[in-house]
Parts: C-alpha cells; structure tokens; sequence
C-alpha cells in the first residue's frame, strides 16, 4: 500500500513539474507586438464620426519601428494630411513597460520636428488585460495637461490596442468618442520615412 502511495506522489509531482506556469496576459501582448518590429502594415479608419471625416478612405500606414525590452514604438502615418496635401507623420504611439504593468503614451511633433503643445499624453493600464488586447485610462500627468489646454473633454479618455493574428486596432473612447483604426497585418508595406523629429 505504502508503495502505491508513493508512486501516485511522484507521479503527482512529476505532472506538477511539467505543467506550464500561467503566461502574464500583458508580457504576452507585449512580446506579440515586439515580434512585429521592423514591419509596417496599410491600415484605415474603422470608426464612423463626423469629427474625423477627414481621415476617412485616407490611406494609414503603422510601423513597430523601434523596440527593446521596455520600449516599443509605433509610428503612425496618414496619407493626404500633411503639408501640401502629404503624408503626416507626426504621431507616434509608445507602449512602455512599468513596475506595475504597461503605459501607452503619445508623441506628437510638428513636420520641422519640434514638439506640439500637446504631447506625451496617455496612460497606465489598471487592470490585466489580455494577450491581444490592453487599455489604457487616461493618467493624472495627462489630465493636467489637458485642462491646461482647454481640451478637458479628453479628461475621461480611455486608449486601447488590440494585436490580433490578423490585425492591428488603435482605439480611443469616452462619452460620445469613438475613434478607432484598424491595420491589417496580412497587408504588410514598405517601411515608411521616419516620423517627424525622429
């Protein structure tokens, strides 16, 4: 009898050790964008308001440009809205990593490269999230920033980003905001110029 008990225990363990610990939802997120670095993908707007028919059917292109353990970041461009009807390349999304889970935030520069009024906006995540998806609640450093000015409608902002197999979704939401753009990843491009003051 003894023996049995002691071979069900070591068969126990043995299952225990062979058994994969849980993967962080947000080191796998991380992990699936940082696999993409180096590749640009065409993407469009995905939502429907009116305050943003001027991207609509304008051509998007996102680039993973930049990354390190800590650090990815994410250009985006847009056809038609930059000086003399060119491309603007003045955003650029930066997912960091923190001691408590991961920040987006947004670099915005003007086309000679100096920085906009509003810039380095953003947020901390404040919850797990999931392997292909993660938000990010608009930060006290960004609220600040926004009353000061005058655009406190964004006090309430919610980021989002989404990395699926198939594609890529920025999105940003509060009360009557919804803007989202959508990139696929089977439509790879080629790399585009750097962002401005890049």
């Amino acid at each position: 009898m003894k023996s049995i008990l002691a071979i069900a225990a070591v068969a126990l363990l043995a299952g225990c050790a062979t058994t994969p610990a849980a993967t962080d939802p947000q080191d796998a997120f991380f992990a699936a964008l940082a696999a993409r670095c180096g590749q640009a993908y065409a993407g469009k707007l995905a939502s429907d308001q009116g305050i943003d028919a001027d991207m609509r059917g304008k051509a998007m292109v996102m680039h993973v440009r930049r990354c390190s353990p800590d650090r990815i970041e994410i250009p985006f461009h847009i056809a038609g809205l930059g000086p003399d009807g060119g491309w603007d390349r003045s955003r650029t999304w930066i997912v960091t990593r923190t001691a408590t889970g991961l920040r987006l935030k947004h670099d915005h520069r003007h086309a000679d490269g100096s920085k906009d009024e509003l810039t380095m906006y953003g947020g901390d995540t404040s919850e797990p999230g999931t392997a292909t998806r993660q938000t990010f609640p608009v930060d006290a450093e960004s609220i600040a920033l926004f009353t000061r000015t005058g655009r406190s409608v964004s006090n309430s902002n919610i980021w989002s980003i989404e990395t699926t197999a198939d594609a890529f979704t920025y999105g940003l939401s509060r009360e009557g905001r919804d803007f989202r753009a959508t990139f696929d990843y089977r439509q790879p491009v080629a790399p585009p110029p750097a962002p401005w003051g890049w």
